[in-house]
């Protein structure tokens, strides 16, 4: 989908990216850079890996860059190294499935190689439109060489993968096919022009309307869909908990839509109401402590190495008057708790490097999936913190709580992701999926509803290359086999405990990290944490 036409900025204001690629996307990039020049300053860097973290982090001694676009390894590997913002431009569902049309026409023997992670819909897509697909990933450049050789062995003739992937393959003799689209690439360019435009906020204090649309909350109390009990009372209590500024904690197993419930809070506010305030939200897990301190409360000049120059106005100044939410509050390291629960104390910030306190007024909505009372008691969390966090507390129920909304839900997915491809749904879609139902309701959703989401958004992609196929239960157990295996558990009058599942708290990380084959997002997305939380645990042993 294209963007929706923007108004043009003065060069001052014009938000510095800087793509970072080599090969075949370097050319893709550049020609969707002449798209967004009215928008920003965007300069291409033709480096991959060491050479272009040395090259970046010698011109941002001198020089301002907002975001970072880059894919792939490359995007992994960067992002892991530089202090600024790193947008990653990811291969959608719909690329794959063209990719994968286009290497049949070439050849019946196809691979596909990724970086780290595998992707499991392939088995499926394969077996249903009789591909014959093998699947490798690699983590270096080496590792990636040889997984190509491997296939060529085998008697592989067409790859399909990312710049690297289809660089080496054409190396080995075999035909290539580049994986990205034009529309994922637009899509990561228009990810990083909403970051820039956020981390440049503090040099725009006179002109807010230039960044008003994109801080914005986009999701209403509309979006909390559901006709349950549970729903209606949620929803009800968003309208009140809206009229307070007092702080909230979202309680809620991963995936239950915390971050949709704290936006709609903000949409029903006064801060909201007729103000277009900012809604700005940070997920406290995903980055590292040395730089969620500066993202939190901003940094001087010369704060520490990498330090921008003339500072850096953190997330709370980039709030004040409006929202700010801070998801997975329970990964906060203590000594971040110390500093957040004064700035919430005396209501004023002070940046790293700094002694001016900057006065701000900013709502705190916080969200997590585990029990901080538990961490209290384990001393990883700060008591007091908790009951400045949550004078007021929300608990949003798990789908399986709310069975009867889930073929509702499972409907509007699925007709969303089959228009994200271009199609449309078949005109039988409402009765298909009430035949549906009775296998929708009795599985567990350990994702809740973002895991239903995937569902349809795979589902979709086997309708839309196959139009004519009907949505019967036998189809979606084929698509989704997980369905028949994972029915929620009996109440617990009717199983022992014993008997029981375990619970993804209750179990270690490297337990589930040998179950899901050493995948690691695979592993820390049952768990409901982030890969760095999930590393810092296996550190723990």
């Amino acid at each position: 989908m294209r963007r929706p036409p923007q108004p043009p900025l003065d060069h001052r204001d014009k938000p510095v990216i800087w793509t970072v690629s080599v090969s075949r996307l370097f050319d893709l990039f550049r020609d969707i850079t002449l798209e967004y020049d009215d928008l920003a300053t965007i300069e291409p860097i033709n480096l991959g890996f060491d050479d272009a973290v040395r090259h970046i982090r010698e011109r941002m001694a001198t020089e301002r860059c907002d975001a970072v676009i880059a894919a792939g390894s490359n995007g992994a590997y960067l992002k892991g190294r530089l202090s600024v913002p790193v947008i990653i431009a990811k291969a959608s569902g719909y690329d794959v499935m063209q990719a994968l049309a286009r290497a049949r026409r070439i050849s019946p023997h196809i691979g596909v190689v990724t970086y780290q992670d595998p992707m499991p819909e392939l088995g499926e897509f394969a077996a249903t439109f009789g591909f014959q697909i093998a699947q490798r990933t690699y983590a270096t450049e080496e590792d990636a060489r040889a997984q190509i050789n491997e296939l060529k062995a085998e008697g592989v003739k067409a790859v399909v993968g990312a710049g690297l992937v289809t660089d080496l393959a054409e190396e080995a003799g075999l035909a290539a096919v580049f994986v990205y689209s034009a529309t994922s690439i637009r899509r990561a360019f228009d990810d990083a022009l909403e970051l820039a435009r956020l981390t440049q906020l503090e040099s725009n204090r006179g002109r807010r309307t230039v960044v008003a649309d994109t801080l914005r909350a986009r999701h209403g109390l509309h979006d909390l869909r559901g006709e349950s009990e549970a729903m209606e009372a949620l929803r009800q209590s968003v309208v009140l908990f809206a009229r307070s500024p007092a702080t909230v904690l979202i309680q809620g197993e991963t995936g239950s839509g915390k971050e949709l419930v704290a936006q709609a809070i903000h949409r029903e506010s006064p801060r909201s109401l007729g103000a277009n305030r900012p809604f700005i939200a940070i997920n406290c897990g995903a980055i590292a402590e040395s730089l969620l301190e500066s993202e939190l409360f901003g940094h001087e000049d010369g704060a520490f190495t990498g330090a921008r120059r003339g500072g850096h106005a953190g997330l709370f100044e980039a709030a004040n008057h409006g929202t700010l939410f801070l998801d997975e509050i329970g990964e906060m390291p203590l000594a971040l708790q110390t500093r957040l629960l004064r700035v919430l104390e005396e209501r004023e910030v002070v940046r790293v490097g700094g002694t001016r306190p900057i006065a701000i007024n900013v709502r705190i909505i916080s969200a997590t999936h585990c029990d901080l009372e538990q961490r209290i008691r384990e001393g990883r969390f700060r008591a007091d913190l908790f009951y400045r966090l949550a004078v007021l507390r929300l608990h949003l129920p798990a789908l399986r709580e709310r069975a009867s909304d889930i073929p509702g839900l499972a409907e509007w997915s699925l007709k969303n992701a089959l228009a994200a491809l271009g199609a449309r749904p078949h005109p039988n879609l409402h009765a298909e999926i009430q035949a549906c139902a009775p296998l929708l309701r009795r599985y567990g959703w350990p994702g809740n509803v973002r895991e239903l989401r995937n569902l349809a958004e795979r589902l979709a992609l086997f309708l839309a290359a196959e139009p004519l196929q009907a949505l019967t239960p036998a189809f979606v157990l084929g698509v989704a086999p997980e369905l028949a295996h994972g029915a929620a558990a009996p109440t617990a009058l009717a199983v022992p405990a014993a008997a029981a599942p375990p619970r993804p708290e209750d179990e270690s990380a490297s337990a589930v990290l040998a179950r899901f084959g050493g995948r690691r997002d695979a592993a820390a997305h049952y768990l409901g944490i982030s890969r760095t939380t999930l590393w810092r645990r296996l550190r723990a042993g």
